[in-house]
């Protein structure tokens, strides 16, 4: 199985909301699936986890604002839209944002073909959900740094 290190980042709005991402399969070996997921991709030859998620960041969100720290590393084994299985070394970059403004302008091809829209998520509708949200433990890397519940 192929290894994919890969950035992934946890959009924080001045709401404490999370930005995830609707990722809809129309076609190919994912047809059918439907789910929620963090800003976020695969890194390109040469680049380093930071810089792949400053230009996931900007690629996907049109976000210029700062990335923060590195707050968790997981592992994910999943098919690509190619249909190739692999397995993810995931790092996750908390960012914290001033706004909740979003430009697709710089979406790929099939960033535009599968990513349907975004929403700013709370916890509370995370922690209620029915959907399929990926990583499916996001309330648990974030508990440390959104506010406590009161």
């Amino acid at each position: 199985m192929k290894k994919r290190p890969a950035a992934r980042l946890l959009v924080v709005d001045p709401q404490n909301r999370i930005l995830l991402f609707n990722f809809k399969f129309d076609k190919g070996p994912l047809k059918g699936q439907d789910y929620w997921a963090t800003v976020g991709g695969g890194i390109e030859p040469g680049e380093s986890f930071e810089e792949a998620a400053r230009r996931e960041l900007l690629e996907e969100t049109g976000i210029t604002e700062p990335v923060g720290e590195k707050i968790h590393i997981g592992r994910a084994v999943f098919q690509t839209p190619s249909g190739e299985t692999v397995d993810a070394e995931e790092h996750f970059f908390l960012v914290t944002v001033s706004h909740s403004k979003i430009d697709y302008s710089n979406h790929t091809e099939l960033e535009t073909q599968v990513m349907r829209n975004h929403r700013w998520w709370t916890r509370e509708e995370l922690e209620t959900t029915s959907l399929t949200v990926f990583p499916e433990n996001i309330l648990e890397i974030l508990e440390p740094y959104l506010p406590v519940k009161v």
